[in-house]
């Protein structure tokens, strides 16, 4: 028997050490391969294999260093005058085009939320979504229209539900005030809940091989 616990413990330690290095390796092959969808027709249109001997893998390395430069100068432009007074010619036109305004605001204001302190959502709220006893994060938008409040009887806040991973997709519920549980929580932060499933936090987790932690006993 003490051979057999003994064996099971080396196996789940084991287990807990290699599990994670796996999944991370696959989650990177993932994102590898959905970017050289991208950066693949880039190299090809540029034809910036020419520049590195005709070795594919450099040329695409060549490739995202400059997607990466082209980003990076874009953001300091962007913190200049004149940064910021052609990006907000290019923003005024974009918001003229019905559709696509509607999706450019909406994956723009998510952005800024996780970055910024100061986002155009009000404040984090808790909801009991979806039945009543489990509560989902959700993100005040403001005071809903009066027909609407007058309709409740009562103060009521439009509130956003971000999905998770994914916090551009989502619902909007008119909920009355009573229904709405502010808690002492940044929008940021909450905002990073949603986009890592409930695994960020202020202080990293440490990372342990104990397999009493997993519920396996001697």
């Amino acid at each position: 028997m003490r051979v057999t616990k003994g064996l099971k413990r080396s196996f789940v330690s084991g287990m807990i050490l290699i599990a994670p290095l796996v999944l991370t390796l696959y989650v990177l092959r993932l994102l590898v391969n959905s970017s050289l969808q991208f950066i693949d027709p880039i190299v090809r249109e540029t034809r910036l294999t020419q520049y590195t001997a005709n070795v594919e893998i450099a040329a695409q390395l060549l490739a995202v260093v400059v997607i990466v430069g082209s980003i990076v100068l874009l953001g300091f432009l962007a913190n200049r005058s004149v940064g910021r007074t052609v990006f907000g010619q290019v923003g005024r036109v974009v918001n003229v085009i019905p559709l696509f305004s509607t999706l450019y605001g909406s994956v723009r204001q998510v952005a800024d939320s996780l970055v910024e302190r100061n986002t155009a959502y009000e404040s984090v709220v808790l909801v009991e979504y979806p039945r009543e006893g489990v509560y989902s994060i959700g993100l005040v938008t403001g005071e809903s229209p009066d027909v609407v409040e007058s309709f409740a009887g009562a103060d009521v806040y439009n509130v956003f539900l971000p999905n998770s991973p994914n916090p551009t997709a989502g619902r909007l519920v008119l909920l009355p005030e009573d229904q709405v549980h502010e808690i002492d929580m940044s929008v940021r932060r909450g905002m990073r809940l949603v986009v890592t499933t409930g695994m960020a936090d202020d202080e990293p987790t440490p990372v342990t091989t104990d397999p009493s932690a997993f519920g396996v006993r001697e």
